[in-house]
């Protein structure tokens, strides 16, 4: 039984635990070890998280199958946004699911909980950035729809990587 539910700032223990285990099962083998280990240290520490629970306009969501946690999502709106958009737009900064459970739709629900709180939000399109050295999920978006319209840099300890923006036009 999958379930998608908010996360709560009581919650940043488990938080931290999936947000490493899948940043590290999905990026170790092809970035450094240095690298991998500033980003998990400065991004996903329990402060860094805590912050990111507190901030009003970011919001953390678990996907669980049987009351395990096997995947999570964050959205920003507003200033919370990692790059300047306008206010109505939602931003999707992270999707990520356990390896054991790519490819059973999680990532999927995970996604469709964003689309659904975008509504909510009334939100005009949702976008997202994906390094552009990740076929599979680039993949994924646009076959949701997304389309590319920029890049940014995104930093990975000392390294410099290039994420694709990519964008959902939910109306005009």
């Amino acid at each position: 039984m999958m379930n998608i539910r908010k996360v709560t700032l009581a919650e940043v223990g488990p938080l931290q635990q999936i947000a490493r285990q899948t940043f590290s099962d999905t990026f170790s083998s092809v970035n450094s070890i240095e690298n991998i280990e500033k980003y998990l240290a400065e991004r996903l520490s329990i402060d860094a998280l805590k912050s990111e629970l507190q901030n009003e306009n970011s919001e953390f969501y678990f996907a669980e199958d049987h009351d395990r946690i096997v995947g999570y999502l964050k959205i920003n709106v507003g200033n919370a946004q990692t790059e300047r958009q306008e206010p109505d737009a939602l931003e999707i900064e992270r999707i990520y699911v356990l390896k054991e459970f790519q490819g059973k739709r999680v990532g999927q629900r995970l996604y469709q909980k964003a689309v659904e709180i975008a509504g909510e939000k009334n939100a005009r399109y949702v976008w997202l950035g994906v390094w552009e050295e990740n076929d599979r999920a680039i993949a994924f978006y646009k076959k949701c729809g997304f389309a590319e319209f920029d890049k940014h840099i995104f930093t990975l300890g000392t390294d410099e990587q290039t994420d694709i923006m990519m964008k959902l036009q939910l109306k005009e």
